[in-house]
Order: C-alpha cells, then structure tokens, then sequence
C-alpha cells in the first residue's frame, strides 16, 4: 500500500480522465468507450445518456490550481464506476484499470489513487496487484454488494482486503437496471439508481458483511445514499439492529450540503463524515464543515496505513 506523507486535509474522492485511461476507451468497439470528433471527447456507456468530457480541463496543473481552491492538500483518485470497466470480463477490465492506474499514478505527490478490481470473477490476487502499485486501498462499484449474492461473490476479495489491512472505497456503479431514454434529465441516474445502489450496498454491508469483515475499514460514497438516515424504517420492515456508530465505517460528503450532512451527523457522529467533492463531475457543495471533514479524511486514510 502505498506509504504516503502526514497530511492534513484530504479529498477522498475525485476522478480524473487522464490521456492513457481517454486513449484506451477510444480503440473500443463495444461500451464503455469514448469517441473524439471535432474537438469534442463523447463518453458511450450502457445505461447513460452520452455526455461530453472537457479533456482540456483535465490537466494536472488545473486540478492542482483546484486543490488549492478548495484547501485540499491530497486527493484520492477513484475510477469512475458507472461507466462500467470493472463489471467487464477480466481481461478487458485489467486493461482499463491498469490504463487509469498509469494516468493517476503519473499525477505527481498531491494526487493518490483508489485501486479498482475486475468483478465479474473476484480475485483476491488483484487487491495484492493494485497495492503494489502504490494505490491507497481498494475500490468498488456498489453493484458488487448489491445483495446477499453479490456479498459472497466477492467476499473473498473482501478478506484480502481486511487482511492487508487496506481501506476500501464503495462507489456507486456497476449496475444497469433499465436503458436511458432520450426523455432522461442528466441528472436522473444520480438521483434514482446512484442513491438506491448505494444504499443496497450499505444494507448489504451493515446487516452482515460486517460480521464476516470485522476488521475491514470501508468508506461510503455519498452518505450511502442517506441509508443511515432509514433505521426507523429498517426497525419497522423487521430488520437486524444495527451499530451506526461503528468505527470502522465511513461516509464521504460528496454531492450533500449541510441539511443532510446535519442530519448524518446527528445520527452517526460527526467523525464518521469525511470529506469528498466529487470533482470534476459535479462543483463541491459546501456544506460548512469542509476543514473538519478535511481532516477526518486525512485521519480515516492514516488509521488505515497504521493498521497495515
């Protein structure tokens, strides 16, 4: 895993569209790929509409000028997960992985990088392979904990994930639950499959994988969807009683303002939120605890590297 510097204010989850990953996509004939075309760069992915990325933005001097906008010394790099590259065949998803790994690891000392692993026939020996190559820990898309299923699918990465003494990163993505249609606002996976996909994931989590993965440090893309917030239902519905302060778990801010952030932080403690913006895809929302979720970030990831 990857030995990085002491510091103080971390993002936990950003993206970047590095020329390697761009250039990979682009010699694919089947989804995901991209095609460029009089100056445009046009993103095909199963289950989106088409969108259009802004290549010349994507530079490391410009998303270091924004580190320094939004008082960040650090961030942590995931691979964009609803496009789909880890739910590839293996070979396929290697490839892809490997191409963004080159990119974000090439991004110098205030960029690290989230390792994704292929899903689709879970290896543990990949977990071992992305930390190696100096990644911080391990990524997800929530489809690999869609379910009870999925959960023993990929348990046995899990566990190597646990025993190396890794993080983990749930992101939401992976699932195609009904193709797009041209009547689609952008906005409407975000809000519809993004916040239900992540909260199969956290129940999934919390009401067993827990239990089997007692010592695995996980943190949950945008509050899980607000699935912390649905105890009192999840009583009601006859679910398992759960441990919401639990140590070990995680919830990264992005795409939530201080509203829901209160609300999580009310309910979970305010040191189980960490810091995440979501850059480029969306603006960070300010939710008037930045500093704080900064460092409790940066300590989420420090904790993480003294349990290696």
């Amino acid at each position: 895993m990857a030995r990085l510097a002491r510091v103080q204010r971390v993002d936990i989850h950003q993206h970047f569209w590095t020329t390697p990953l761009l250039d990979a996509l682009a010699r694919r004939e089947c989804h995901p790929f991209i095609r460029r075309d009089d100056g445009l760069c046009v993103l095909h992915l199963a289950g989106e509409l088409p969108c259009v990325l802004d290549e010349a933005a994507e530079s490391t001097a410009s998303r270091a000028r924004l580190l320094d906008t939004d008082g960040v010394e650090l961030a942590a790099v995931a691979i964009s997960s609803p496009i789909g590259i880890e739910t590839l065949a293996p070979d396929h998803a290697r490839e892809l992985i490997c191409a963004h790994l080159d990119g974000v690891l090439a991004l110098g000392d205030r960029f690290a990088a989230w390792g994704p692993v292929p899903i689709r026939r879970p290896d543990p020996a990949e977990v071992d392979a992305v930390l190696a190559r100096g990644c911080i820990g391990v990524s997800l898309p929530s489809a690999a904990l869609a379910d009870l299923d999925a959960l023993d699918a990929i348990g046995p990465v899990l566990e190597r994930v646990q025993d190396l003494g890794a993080p983990l990163f749930v992101h939401p993505g992976g699932s195609v639950a009904r193709q797009p249609s041209l009547s689609d606002p952008l906005w409407w996976p975000a809000l519809t499959s993004y916040v239900s996909d992540m909260q199969a994931a956290w129940l999934t989590f919390v009401t067993r994988g827990r239990r089997e993965l007692p010592r695995l440090r996980v943190v949950f893309a945008m509050l899980a969807g607000g699935a912390p917030l649905h105890a009192e239902r999840l009583g009601a519905r006859g679910g398992p009683a759960i441990d919401f302060h639990d140590p070990l778990t995680f919830y990264d801010t992005s795409s939530y303002g201080p509203m829901v952030v209160e609300a999580m932080a009310a309910w979970l403690g305010p040191d189980r939120l960490v810091y995440g913006s979501d850059r480029p895809v969306i603006e960070p929302v300010h939710s008037g605890r930045e500093i704080e979720l900064m460092t409790n970030a940066a300590d989420f990831l420090a904790l993480a590297r003294a349990a290696a």
